[in-house]
């Protein structure tokens, strides 16, 4: 009689119970998909999170166990496709952040999802005219041909964030030598101390968080200097406003103080001057 179920090797338990302590032994644990990503481009990025994380491509059955023993089971229902682990005790903001800057960009291939709208700009482009016009023209890019060269005649969306890149705008777009997506790692989810955050709640536009720090400070400057309220950081400037203030008040009302004496005869001189010239 045939046993119900093989016996599991011991060498899979192994590896099991290997992988589980590899995963308790760090803070953050993380989901990758390596779906269309590169053999070259993910050892290149293991090489580049050499000494902030580690990477470990295995079975789903050995990884659904390992979660499960290391008590990371809410992270299983983020294994699909090419899954793989990512262990760091980096922040998770900063890990993601910094694996998108190391994506790089890469040629469309027929059934990519534009991430963004692909825009092709008006202009020359070097290209001979022959069959690529037609390749350009079946997708709607507006071209023709001047000075002996084709140019495309005003700018063209040829696909749209979130719409499947289709074989003939993948051709247009090699053959414009555009290369509109950015291949690396895939990070779906990352877990710290039992919060799992998703990649798109990981990301940090740092170019807007800094203009939004200087308009912060700008804004508190602001606040501080006009309701008279103040800081260190403010204290010298109202003063300044403060003292100019009083000048200027001195000055016309014509009160005599030592500090602005030297402002008020040139104030007087100018007027008597002005009143000279319409004596005549």
């Amino acid at each position: 009689m045939k046993k119900d179920r093989e016996e599991v090797r011991p060498e899979k338990i192994k590896a099991v119970e290997d992988l589980a302590n590899l995963i308790s032994s760090y803070n953050v644990v993380g989901i990758l998909n390596l779906c269309k990503t590169p053999a070259s481009v993910l050892q290149k990025t293991k090489t580049i999170l050499r000494e902030k994380a580690i990477i470990r491509v295995t079975k789903k059955s050995i990884m659904f166990r390992a979660l499960e023993k290391a008590g990371k089971e809410k992270l299983k229902e983020f294994v699909k496709d090419y899954p793989a682990l990512m262990l760091t005790n980096q922040d998770p903001f900063k890990i993601y952040n910094f694996l998108q800057k190391k994506k790089i960009f890469a040629f469309a291939k027929p059934g990519d999802i534009a991430e963004k709208d692909i825009e092709i700009k008006a202009g020359p482009t070097g290209l001979m005219p022959g069959p690529a016009i037609s390749t350009l023209t079946k997708v709607k890019i507006p071209a023709k041909v001047e000075g002996g060269k084709i140019a495309v005649i005003r700018d063209k969306v040829v696909c749209k964030a979130g719409e499947k890149i289709s074989l003939g705008i993948a051709s247009a777009l090699q053959l414009l030598k555009l290369k509109p997506m950015k291949i690396g790692l895939n990070v779906i989810v990352l877990e710290e101390r039992g919060v799992v955050y998703r990649g798109e709640q990981l990301f940090v536009d740092e170019e807007k968080v800094f203009n939004d720090f200087q308009i912060a400070v700008q804004s508190a400057f602001n606040l501080s200097i006009n309701s008279g309220y103040p800081t260190k950081e403010t204290i010298s400037f109202m003063i300044t406003k403060a003292f100019l203030n009083a000048k200027q008040l001195g000055l016309e009302a014509g009160i005599i103080e030592p500090g602005i004496i030297e402002d008020l005869l040139a104030k007087a001189k100018a007027q008597a001057e002005a009143l000279k010239e319409k004596v005549g």
